[in-house]
């Protein structure tokens, strides 16, 4: 016999959410703002180790949250993984940066190369969700 037989552990597994979760969406919306707001603020951090400063955000960045509530299904979802993606490269950076500063070394290249990295990523979600 020659039958195939594979366990496969669920135990990671992405389950889609049961109809009718309309207030756990909304909070997951609001979330996603703050996350949002919470990435740009690091950045900011970041620019400073940089020695470049905080930029001026145009409309097309700092609404995203509210023009991400319009869109639905896989759209919304790529936006927020992107936001998640985006949160846990700078979350981690920040801290290394922070500690070498506290270190007393210059941070100047890491940050520099971390806020390119930003900027990028950021870019790539911006233009998931049209403006205009």
């Amino acid at each position: 016999m020659n039958a195939l037989t594979h366990e496969f552990d669920l135990s990671q597994a992405i389950m889609l959410p049961p109809a009718g979760e309309g207030l756990r969406r909304e909070q997951d919306r609001e979330t996603l703002a703050e996350q949002w707001s919470a990435v740009h603020d690091a950045a900011a951090a970041i620019g400073v180790l940089a020695q470049l400063g905080r930029p001026e955000e145009g409309p097309e960045v700092t609404g995203l949250p509210e023009r991400a509530k319009a869109l639905a299904g896989f759209e919304y979802e790529l936006v927020r993984r992107g936001v998640d993606d985006l949160a846990a490269i700078m979350q981690p950076g920040l801290r290394a940066l922070l500690a070498l500063s506290a270190g007393g070394q210059d941070t100047t290249v890491a940050a520099l190369t971390l806020w390119r990295e930003f900027h990028a990523s950021r870019d790539a979600i911006v233009a998931l969700v049209p403006h205009g």
